[in-house]
């Protein structure tokens, strides 16, 4: 009896766990033509940065990838979340590195009060200056290879500004939410948003640096949902 009851016990938690793991998923395109991409012909020119790249490293306004999927988009819920809910920042670590002389991710995207790592994988000095708005701003050097400096955020804010005084060509954003329901596109513009979320209506938003902000509505039902969004070239 009591084995009996812890099986169904189980399988309570478990339907409770199905019930409430959702996902969103979807692709972000882009309308109009994109302009070329430029070289950044100062990477070449350093003697450091130029030796660590064998072909042209160019400019990320604009990554488009397959059926027309633009890269390099947050997305995220705007509007539609349990009112006064407040969520825990997740244990993972977001990594942002200096590889070539060239943020990568170029786009990032983390939680309030989530750590976000900061690392250079060159063999010289970078600094990491934070041109935060909202947040307040650091500005720290990182003279060693694979040195990491861990850094919290406490204040939701889009794009998040980051260069490197020292190559001034240099920059990556850091888009911060209050919520653990967002995502970045990947290379053909594809997302996926999950996580603990009802089902329900929602107002999704993409954000682009270049071609702006578009909204978009989906309905979660059965803990899944897909919307395609479009953005055009500015």
């Amino acid at each position: 009896m009591k084995n009996t009851l812890k099986f169904a016990a189980s399988l309570a938690v478990i339907a409770a766990t199905s019930a409430s793991a959702a996902s969103i998923t979807g692709k972000v395109k882009l309308t109009g033509e994109a302009p070329a991409a430029r070289e950044i012909t100062p990477i070449t020119a350093d003697k450091l940065c130029g030796a660590l790249h064998s072909k042209p490293v160019m400019t990320r306004t604009y990554v488009v990838g397959a059926d027309k999927g633009l890269a390099n988009v947050a997305v995220y819920i705007k509007e539609g979340l349990p009112a006064g809910k407040t969520y825990t920042a997740p244990a993972t670590k977001p990594l942002i590195d200096q590889v070539g002389c060239v943020y990568e991710p170029f786009i990032s995207a983390a939680m309030v009060g989530q750590t976000v790592d900061i690392k250079n994988s060159d063999s010289f000095m970078h600094n990491v200056n934070c041109q935060a708005k909202i947040n307040k701003g650091f500005n720290f050097a990182q003279a060693t290879k694979d040195q990491v400096n861990p850094k919290v955020f406490d204040k939701p804010e889009l794009a998040v500004k980051l260069i490197c005084n020292v190559h001034p060509w240099m920059s990556g954003y850091v888009h911060v939410f209050d919520h653990p329901f967002f995502a970045v596109t990947d290379k053909d513009g594809n997302f996926s948003i999950s996580g603990d979320l009802p089902d329900g209506k929602y107002t999704i938003e993409a954000n682009h640096l270049k071609s702006g902000l578009v909204t978009g509505t989906v309905e979660v039902k059965g803990g899944k949902a897909e919307l395609n969004l479009d953005l055009a070239v500015k």
